[in-house]
């Protein structure tokens, strides 16, 4: 198997586009990417490892790299119950950026947070959705569920 980096590139660059219209963020590709990655780095710290190895094993290059990116594997996840819970976990992924880019908002925040899950939907199984959705605390189901069937 050839790796292809510069396909790899082309397809993160145009997803990222694609990304940065739907979330309505113009052409700032580097706000979506920051939201994105902040998104995708706490879901990876609620659910399983081996659920998170599931998921992955479905994305293509560009946003495996992005999921993988800086991991550390803990066998203490935090306990995110509620939905401000996960949005304060994505913004601590964003670090610093968290203040301009989720404007003080968690109804931004969750809006990002939705959107992200039906464009991702496009490269993970329903099945999948499914059982991420089902290892997740009662409250923060809603986020996938209301998505997954886009």
């Amino acid at each position: 198997m050839a790796l292809n980096f510069n396909q790899y590139a082309a397809e993160g660059n145009t997803f990222l586009k694609d990304y940065a219209k739907e979330m309505n963020l113009g052409e700032d590709r580097d706000k979506a990417g920051r939201i994105l990655s902040s998104i995708l780095h706490a879901l990876r710290d609620i659910i399983p490892t081996e659920e998170s190895l599931q998921l992955i094993s479905q994305f293509p290059m560009f946003l495996k790299a992005i999921y993988v990116n800086g991991w550390t594997i803990k066998k203490e996840r935090p306990k995110i119950k509620k939905m401000p819970d996960f949005i304060d976990l994505v913004r601590k992924h964003d670090g610093v950026s968290a203040v301009n880019d989720f404007e003080y908002s968690d109804d931004v925040a969750e809006q990002y947070i939705d959107t992200t899950f039906i464009l991702l939907r496009k490269y993970i199984s329903l099945g999948e959705m499914e059982d991420i959705r089902d290892g997740l605390p009662k409250d923060l189901k809603t986020m996938i569920y209301s998505n997954i069937m886009f």
